[in-house]
């Protein structure tokens, strides 16, 4: 692929990057306040039911997404990677604001349920469209050798907006009485994400186009070409179906440290600041891995190992709720199950060609978050509901883990390193 100018490889991925971590920490945000938002727009007669529907706007928010993947993931192979992304940030920002500002179920009454709502789709949409875009741009930056790392900041920068969502969410509850932090103190933790907004739209319209101008106008058939590579497909599904349970499922256990361990607001966030801030650091040592040892190593080893650690872990920290096996436990869980991840966004995305990468990743992706992601933390609600057993989230978590060791087995190996080892 020829670039039309030569650019700065580091300072395009910053640009996408940064763009990509304000969105997710947008998005995320909300599953931290899922409590505070139940209350101000589903003032209802039970905690379980106020929470339930406003997990189920959580929820919401990934019915669109596969909409957005298909539409914004085509428009970036067809038109460009920037344009696409920065109409995904700008859907994001209305979207964002629009929720921050919104008065509560007192004040305006249904309406405040309704508008919250459809602007959770914005935002999914907008979320929808925006990981297929960004992963193609950055494995299109990369040198071959360093394809791995580079994508690796597409899921760090996840974890970054996930950890500064939990670290907002540790410093608002220390400061802030439990009554201030259901009246205004989540919009806070809203607001301080759109004062960036201004700034990731001027990053993104200083990255330079890695599609060709006469090749983004062809037009080419997105479905007939996906067709051909529908076995990695499937198994690209499978994987992110896992990886997807296990993200928000450990994004629910601030919720779940509250309401089923019964600690205080402070250690619950503490804990997904801690164990999201050790997914960056095993985000980006699975990215360095994966190029040195290949993709399938990377994947199916520390995959296993999750699986293995995964129930011991939560029967330590349900019959000994504390700082130190939270944090230890989640924490070691969050490095080694983030290490597999970033081996498969680079598998995933070489292994598909550049006029149909944007779409299909970004529609293979959107499915299976709306799918399981959407769902993941109504499910478990549900299971310590109906069974009364702390330990439920764990029986799900194993369910995924498996699914996903599967599919990364049967992976094919796309490492440039591995390639050029079985020519030689």
């Amino acid at each position: 692929m020829k670039q039309a100018k030569p650019f700065n490889v580091k300072h395009a991925a910053l640009a996408a990057t940064i763009g990509n971590m304000l969105e997710f920490y947008d998005f995320i945000t909300y599953s931290f306040f899922a409590i505070q938002i139940g209350h101000a727009f589903f003032p209802v007669q039970s905690e379980y039911g106020s929470l339930m529907l406003s997990l189920a706007t959580f929820g919401a928010g990934f019915v669109t997404r596969p909409i957005g993947g298909i539409v914004l993931g085509i428009y970036s192979d067809r038109i460009g990677r920037r344009p696409a992304m920065l109409l995904s940030f700008a859907l994001m920002g209305g979207a964002i604001l629009t929720i921050s500002l919104t008065p509560s179920y007192n004040t305006i009454g249904l309406a405040a349920p309704v508008i919250v709502i459809a602007a959770r789709m914005v935002q999914g949409f907008a979320l929808g469209g925006e990981v297929g875009p960004t992963t193609a741009y950055l494995i299109e930056i990369a040198p071959p050798e360093h394809r791995a790392l580079v994508v690796a900041w597409q899921p760090a920068s996840q974890e970054i907006a996930a950890t500064a969502g939990a670290l907002v969410g540790v410093v608002l509850s220390n400061t802030m009485a439990p009554e201030m932090l259901d009246s205004y103190g989540w919009r806070v933790a809203f607001l301080i994400g759109a004062i960036c907004l201004p700034f990731g739209i001027w990053m993104r319209r200083t990255l330079p186009e890695t599609i060709p101008h006469a090749e983004a106008k062809e037009r080419s058939n997105h479905l007939s070409l996906a067709r051909r590579h529908i076995g990695v497909i499937a198994l690209a599904l499978m994987i992110l179906a896992s990886g997807t349970i296990s993200t928000y499922v450990t994004q629910y256990m601030t919720t779940y440290a509250q309401n089923t361990l019964h600690v205080t607001p402070t250690l619950a966030f503490t804990v997904s600041l801690v164990s999201n801030g050790l997914q960056i650091v095993g985000a980006l040592f699975g990215g360095w891995l994966a190029d040195r040892l290949g993709r399938k190593p990377v994947m199916v080893w520390p995959q296993f190992v999750t699986l293995a650690l995964t129930y011991p872990t939560f029967l330590w920290i349900v019959h000994a709720p504390g700082a130190f096996s939270l944090l230890v436990g989640f924490g070691v869980l969050s490095i080694i199950g983030s290490l597999p991840f970033t081996a498969f966004y680079a598998t995933f995305t070489e292994a598909l060609p550049q006029n149909i990468r944007g779409g299909v990743f970004a529609t293979v992706y959107a499915v299976a978050i709306a799918s399981f992601g959407g769902t993941a933390q109504l499910v478990v609600t549900w299971l310590l509901h109906v069974t009364g057993n702390p330990l439920a989230p764990a029986w799900y978590l194993l369910l995924a883990a498996i699914v996903g060791l599967v599919a990364m087995g049967l992976m094919p190996e796309t490492a440039p390193v591995k390639q050029r080892q079985a020519k030689a």
